[in-house]
């Protein structure tokens, strides 16, 4: 069983079956969900994954854990979004541990796909953010924002970050998974399932959109109004950022019509 455990001590939240526990942040939002979650990983000394926002009692929380925990062996980072990675230096200080990163540029060790992370293995799943990382260890995936307890993730505008994306879905879909551990919302307790539903959910926007396009559309608005026209309004600004990656995909592999009008990419965070 890889849901939650019914039973926590306050905020520290059991992953069932597995030597992890969850410690959600308080910064709920439209892009966060319920909160960022920090994950802290095995014992003797463990692992914290994505010490998440600068909240004092979030904080707290987390080296009261690593303590029971027997000690941090060190911070690995998804990537360097402030909603995952705001607290890394207050939490270096405090635990005296180094952390580990792809594009964070106060990181002790860089890191990229394939590395060695203590006892955690880093797989390179670039598309949310150029430098992003997931986690395996025993059996579970920390996805980040790769994949998401519940809902869709935003796609960057990069060379190949579509395309990438969906490498590394395909990628995450193959591993002998027991849990996703996401860097939003609940555990993933089918994982095959979830990716296999997230890359689905991407090749059906991309359906829809060449759709449009074949019906004429060019103007970016009118493309986001037919293709994500699902897209609530505090979720339109991700859903333009998506768009464009949508866009230069079929860019790259020459299937743009001329005359399309590209959304500016704005960083969402």
């Amino acid at each position: 069983m890889c849901e939650l455990d019914r039973v926590s001590v306050g905020p520290v939240e059991p992953v069932a079956g597995h030597d992890v526990v969850r410690i959600r942040a308080d910064n709920p939002g439209p892009f966060t969900l319920s909160g960022t979650n920090t994950w802290v990983v095995g014992r003797d000394p463990c692992w914290v994954i994505d010490p998440g926002p600068l909240l004092d009692d979030h904080l707290e929380t987390i080296a009261r854990a690593v303590a029971e925990r027997g000690g941090a062996g060190g911070i690995a980072l998804t990537h360097d979004h402030a909603d995952h990675a705001e607290a890394v230096p207050a939490l270096r200080e405090r635990l005296g541990a180094e952390v580990a990163a792809s594009r964070w540029q106060g990181a002790d060790r860089s890191i990229a796909d394939g590395d060695a992370v203590g006892p955690l293995l880093a797989i390179a799943t670039p598309g949310h953010a150029p430098d992003h990382l997931a986690f395996v260890w025993e059996g579970v995936c920390f996805s980040g924002d790769a994949v998401l307890g519940e809902g869709s993730v935003f796609v960057a505008p990069d060379p190949g970050a579509l395309r990438g994306y969906l490498a590394a879905l395909d990628r995450l879909r193959e591993l002998p998974l027991d849990a996703i551990c996401p860097g939003h919302g609940p555990v993933v307790d089918d994982p095959r399932a979830k990716v296999e539903q997230y890359i689905a959910h991407r090749l059906d926007r991309e359906r829809r959109l060449v759709a449009a396009l074949d019906d004429g559309l060019r103007a970016h608005d009118e493309l986001l109004d037919r293709v994500w026209d699902d897209a609530p309004p505090a979720l339109r600004g991700a859903a333009t950022v998506t768009l464009a990656a949508h866009l230069d995909k079929l860019a790259e592999e020459g299937r743009l019509p001329e005359g399309v009008s590209r959304p500016a990419f704005r960083d969402l965070g």
